[in-house]
């Protein structure tokens, strides 16, 4: 049995697949933003167009993080990283909320994508330890 030093590690793997899920997630909300911008009675077109776009940005973000991750561009690991410890204000404030089911859940994956972003075979297979 020979080992192939060329391959990902899960924890990698992993923090791969989750950026993805995410920008897809996003993707589809910059979606509906956008079904919702179309239909509405009323409509302030700056501010639909510039929450729409953010989501769209976001989107393409994290699937470009995760594609640079998936390739072992270690560039794509800090902005990431800052992309995942967004999502805790964002899960704090879903808490104050009331929406404690959702909340909990959002801050729980920016903190394990980031994890897994910071583990060691991570940091070994980007070539930054």
């Amino acid at each position: 049995m020979t080992l192939d030093s060329d391959q990902i590690p899960v924890t990698l793997r992993w923090a791969v697949r989750l950026l993805r899920a995410e920008a897809v997630a996003v993707g589809l909300i910059a979606a509906w933003l956008a079904w919702a911008d179309l239909t509405a009675d009323t409509l302030d077109p700056t501010s639909a167009l510039l929450v729409t776009g953010f989501a769209v940005v976001g989107a393409i973000a994290l699937w470009m993080f995760g594609s640079a991750l998936a390739a072992r561009r270690p560039g794509g690991r800090a902005p990431a990283i800052v992309l995942q410890l967004m999502l805790l204000p964002i899960g704090w404030y879903m808490i104050q909320g009331g929406l404690g089911w959702l909340g909990v859940p959002v801050m729980a994956l920016g903190l394990g994508v980031s994890a897994l972003l910071v583990s060691p075979p991570t940091t070994r297979a980007l070539g930054l330890g």
